[in-house]
């Protein structure tokens, strides 16, 4: 990882609520961000704020996620996710993150992420494997 990586660097991305992206149990009129997404959402835009700061050939896998979601957002909205570096212990990151649409605060919380080299991930999930007959 590069020296660059440090607390207090952040980013922002802007996502729009697509049908994808909503749950569909409520019927259309329900249709709204689901959780499980706001997750995904949140991980792939700490892990774009690390890959900037990372070396070829290292990524990053998340290892906590703590969420409050707070408030509901419709299909067709767009939801702003800031993620914030809050510590770099290591090859361990933690993140605070909050998340808005333009009405209101839509959730707020924490997520971790652990900086991996690639090659030797994949060696060692190769021997997991095995060891599972897969």
């Amino acid at each position: 990882m590069k020296e660059s990586l440090a607390t207090g660097l952040t980013m922002t991305a802007h996502i729009d609520i697509d049908t994808g992206r909503t749950i569909d149990f409520m019927g259309d009129e329900g249709r709204v961000y689901a959780t499980p997404e706001l997750v995904r959402d949140i991980e792939m835009t700490c892990r774009d704020l690390l890959l900037e700061h990372l070396d070829e050939g290292e990524d990053s896998v998340g290892t906590r996620v703590e969420i409050d979601h707070i408030g509901a957002t419709l299909l067709g909205m767009w939801v702003e996710i800031t993620v914030t570096v809050s510590a770099v212990n290591g090859r361990a990151v933690s993140f605070d993150i909050s998340a808005r649409d333009n009405l209101e605060d839509v959730a707020r919380g924490s997520h971790n992420r652990f900086i991996i080299d690639v090659a030797k991930t994949a060696e060692r999930l190769k021997g997991k494997a095995a060891k599972a007959g897969l």
